[in-house]
C-alpha cells in the first residue's frame, strides 16, 4: 500500500508563506498575522493581534473597507480578487502608504466566522508599470516627432525639386530653342538631335513632377485634402488602369494638417499595396470628415487573403504597420479585413482635430 507523504501543519504553511496572510474575526479584530505581514506592515505579530484591521488601512479608506469586509462576512460574496480591479492601499507602522492587491476567504467554525485576507505588496510592480508607461509615452512622442520631421523634410525636398530643378529645366528648354534657331535649315541631323533633347527634357519634367508629388503634393497644402486625394486617385488610374470610385465628403472645416497628411498617406499606401498585390479590377474609396471626426474606407475586389495568413504577415508589412502607427499617434483606429477571393478592406477612424504636439503648438 502506497504511503501518503506527511503534510505540514496548516499553521506552518501560513507562517512560511512569502506574502502577507491576515485573519480577522467578526469584529474585524486581527487574530492571525504571519511573518510576511510583519515584514510588509512593520508591526510585530504581538502588536497587531487583537487590534482592529483598520490600523493597516489609510484613514480615508477605512469606512468603505469596513463595509466591504462586513458584507463579505454576512454574504460570502466579494468582488475583490487578487490581480483584479484597482489596487488597495495599505498603511505601514511608520505611516507609509503602499499599493497592494488582496483576496479574501471565509471560514465558519463553532467559534464564529473568520475572514482570511491574502495580500500582495505591488509597490515594485507599480514602479515598473509607471516606468514602462513613461517609456512608452516617450517613444510615442519620439515617433510623432520623427513623422513630423520626415513630412517637413519631404515638403522641403518637393519644393526644392519643383522650384530649383524645375527652373533649371525650363531654362534649359529655352536655351535649346535659341540653339535650334541658329541651326542651318538644311542640317536635319542636328535638328533631330535637338528634338531628341527636347523630348528627354519633357520626360525629365514629368518624372520630376511625379517624384515631387509623391514626396508631398503641393495641392495638399494649397488646395486641401479632397483635391489631393482626387489627384492621387487620378494618378493611380492613369498608371495602373484600375477602375477606382472615390467618394469624398469633406465638411466646411478642413481636418488638421496632421490628420490630412495621415489620411493622404494612408490612401497612398493602400493604393500602392493594391497595385502590387491585389490583382484587383475595381477599387472603392470613401472619405468623410465632419468638424470632429474623419472616417476612411479603401476596398478592392482583388484576390484577398485568409485572415490567419494576414495575421502572420501583418507584423512584417512595413507599409501596413506604418499606417497603424500614424493613425495610432492621432488617437485613431485601424481595422483591416480580408478573405480569399473577396478582396481587402481597410477602415480608418480618427478625430479631425487632435491635440497638437508641443513642437507644433502655436
Amino acid at each position: 500500500m502506497k504511503r501518503l507523504a506527511s503534510v505540514p501543519p496548516l499553521l506552518d504553511i501560513i507562517h512560511s508563506a512569502t506574502e502577507p496572510i491576515i485573519t480577522i474575526d467578526e469584529q474585524q479584530l486581527i487574530v492571525m498575522f504571519n511573518p510576511a505581514a510583519e515584514r510588509v506592515f512593520l508591526y510585530r505579530a504581538d502588536q497587531a493581534i487583537g487590534s482592529r484591521l483598520e490600523i493597516l488601512i489609510p484613514a480615508r479608506f477605512r469606512a468603505i473597507h469596513a463595509q466591504h469586509v462586513d458584507r463579505f462576512a454576512h454574504t460570502g460574496l466579494s468582488d475583490r480578487k487578487m490581480g483584479l480591479g484597482a489596487p488597495l492601499w495599505g498603511l505601514r507602522a511608520n505611516g507609509e502608504e503602499f499599493p497592494m492587491e488582496a483576496s479574501i476567504s471565509q471560514t465558519r467554525t463553532d467559534a464564529g466566522v473568520f475572514l482570511s485576507i491574502f495580500l500582495r505588496d505591488i509597490t515594485e510592480r507599480q514602479r515598473i508599470d509607471q516606468a514602462l508607461r513613461a517609456s512608452r509615452d516617450e517613444l510615442t512622442r519620439l515617433s510623432n516627432a520623427l513623422l513630423h520631421v520626415r513630412e517637413q523634410e519631404k515638403k522641403h525636398i518637393a519644393r526644392e525639386l519643383h522650384d530649383d530643378l524645375g527652373q533649371s529645366l525650363t531654362a534649359l528648354t529655352m536655351e535649346l530653342s535659341q540653339l535650334e534657331s541658329g541651326l542651318p535649315p538644311d542640317n536635319a541631323p542636328l535638328r533631330e538631335r535637338v528634338d531628341d533633347m527636347r523630348r528627354l527634357i519633357k520626360i525629365t519634367f514629368a518624372s520630376l513632377r511625379r517624384i515631387a508629388s509623391d514626396l508631398r503634393p503641393v495641392m495638399l497644402d494649397d488646395l486641401g485634402l479632397a483635391a489631393a486625394i482626387e489627384w492621387l486617385v487620378s494618378n493611380f488610374v492613369s498608371r495602373y488602369g484600375i477602375d477606382t470610385d472615390a467618394r469624398i465628403d469633406i465638411g466646411p472645416a478642413e481636418p488638421s494638417k496632421q490628420v490630412a497628411t495621415t489620411l493622404f498617406r494612408v490612401v497612398q499606401e493602400a493604393l500602392t499595396n493594391i497595385a502590387k498585390h491585389a490583382q484587383a479590377t475595381e477599387v472603392r474609396i470613401e472619405l468623410s470628415c465632419t468638424a470632429t471626426h474623419c472616417s476612411l474606407t479603401v476596398q478592392d475586389n482583388g484576390v484577398g487573403d485568409a485572415p490567419a495568413s494576414l495575421a502572420r504577415k501583418l507584423p512584417l508589412s512595413l507599409g501596413l504597420q506604418g499606417i497603424r502607427e500614424r493613425v495610432r499617434l492621432l488617437n485613431g483606429d485601424v481595422n483591416i479585413t480580408t478573405r480569399k477571393k473577396e478582396g481587402f478592406r481597410l477602415e480608418v477612424s480618427l478625430p479631425a482635430q487632435p491635440a497638437l504636439p508641443l513642437w507644433e503648438a502655436p
